[in-house]
């Protein structure tokens, strides 16, 4: 995560989502500010698995098949005790679904996409092509074939007769 100074009175900060990078030993276990001067401050946060589910491969078809397939990361602000004298931002899961992120943006959670590097564009595109079958086409029925109904969804008709104004002499339009 990247927090950087903004010229605003209210707010002097703004985290972002600067990038989601591999797993690795030295990173250890627990978050902690990696760089830092007096415009910006980089923040690591380890220990995130990115799973794929067979009941999701739509939305990482969605992805996949996008011109910038990349990482959702939804997070929060939080206290950070001992490692900050002011909240952080916290992510809280990574994906590779558009459906996840989807939902997640539904609920009003922040959520932000960086690019996925190629090797896992690939590995994720070959789960795709190994696991997302495309829902069958349904045959839309005409329009013409379908009951009308008012705005409340209680059958409706149609007239041909014309009646203008409450008269009835048909003479006007009342």
């Amino acid at each position: 995560m990247r927090r950087e100074r903004i010229d605003n009175r209210w707010q002097p900060w703004r985290w972002t989502l600067h990038d989601v990078v591999a797993q690795q030993p030295a990173f250890g276990t627990e978050a902690r500010r990696i760089y830092a001067d007096e415009r910006v401050e980089h923040w690591l946060h380890p220990g995130f698995t990115v799973e794929l589910f067979r009941d999701d491969a739509e939305g990482y078809y969605l992805n996949a098949t996008t011109d910038a397939p990349g990482w959702f990361v939804m997070w929060r602000m939080e206290e950070a005790a001992g490692i900050a004298p002011e909240p952080i931002a916290r992510p809280q899961i990574v994906t590779l679904s558009y459906y996840d992120a989807g939902r997640w943006l539904d609920a009003q959670e922040t959520v932000e996409q960086v690019p996925a590097p190629a090797e896992v564009v690939d590995w994720l595109r070959a789960y795709v092509e190994a696991h997302y079958v495309p829902e069958p086409k349904k045959r839309k029925r005409p329009e013409s074939f379908k009951p009308l109904q008012d705005r409340f969804g209680n059958p409706a008709s149609v007239s041909t007769g014309k009646r203008f104004g409450g008269g009835g002499d048909g003479g006007g339009h009342g």
